[in-house]
């Protein structure tokens, strides 16, 4: 594969690790895991059932996982949300479990359960080039569009319904007795689909963020070199 200008190495090895494998190795502000939204990248292989589940249990278990719901946990402790938990360490390893519990229902739900049973594909595909408001556009719409395992534009029940069932998971489990309610649920199933909304509009644009970072022009103002043709993969 030909070098492609205004890329550093480091990116460029993404890229070649995104044809390869079909994820990355991307990281938002070079800390959280973005491992399933790829880039400038027209053809990549479809995910097994075993890599869906393989990278969101990877993204799981990152340290950086535990320290963002370590401060959420920190947050609601302080500003004492759910009473019933109590304070002190016993009230913050509450928090802490449930915080945690629910993120990773979620991403299991969305990103590996329902599109291994529906052949969807979880990944964020960055639109990359247009204006604010088209790429805000397209980065809001995949909370309803997907794509299939075969390529194809669909709507995006993984996502839609994922967040639902996650949220009735986590409520009537392991959530205090006093929210475990249907008007909870749709509130925590809106809260989900609000906060992913935001972290689709994030990936979308954080190579722009990373490129101001790095001091390096909009890859779109820079001579490109024909990329060498790949096949889409049969199903």
């Amino acid at each position: 594969m030909p070098q492609q200008p205004g890329l550093t190495s480091s990116e460029q090895k993404n890229v070649q690790y995104e044809l390869k494998t079909g994820t990355s190795k991307d990281r938002l502000f070079f800390a959280l895991p973005n491992f399933l939204t790829v880039e400038d990248a027209d053809k990549l292989p479809p995910l097994s059932p075993g890599q869906k589940f393989k990278v969101v249990g990877t993204s799981l278990i990152d340290p950086s996982t535990f320290l963002i719901m370590a401060a959420w946990a920190g947050i609601e402790q302080a500003t004492n949300t759910t009473p019933s938990y109590g304070q002190g360490a016993a009230g913050y390893g509450k928090r802490f479990a449930t915080a945690y519990g629910d993120n990773a229902v979620e991403n299991f739900m969305a990103s590996a359960v329902l599109p291994s049973i529906l052949h969807q594909d979880p990944r964020y595909y960055q639109l990359g080039h247009g204006g604010f408001w088209r790429r805000t556009g397209h980065a809001i719409s995949r909370l309803v569009i997907t794509r299939s395992d075969s390529g194809t534009k669909e709507f995006n029940y993984s996502e839609t319904f994922g967040a639902g069932m996650a949220a009735a998971i986590s409520t009537y489990t392991y959530h205090p007795q006093a929210e475990r309610s249907f008007s909870n649920v749709i509130n925590v199933w809106g809260t989900q689909m609000g906060y992913d909304a935001a972290t689709y509009m994030l990936k979308e644009f954080w190579p722009d963020l990373r490129r101001k970072l790095h001091k390096q022009p909009p890859a779109d103002s820079l001579p490109q070199e024909p990329r060498a043709s790949q096949s889409q993969p049969t199903h």
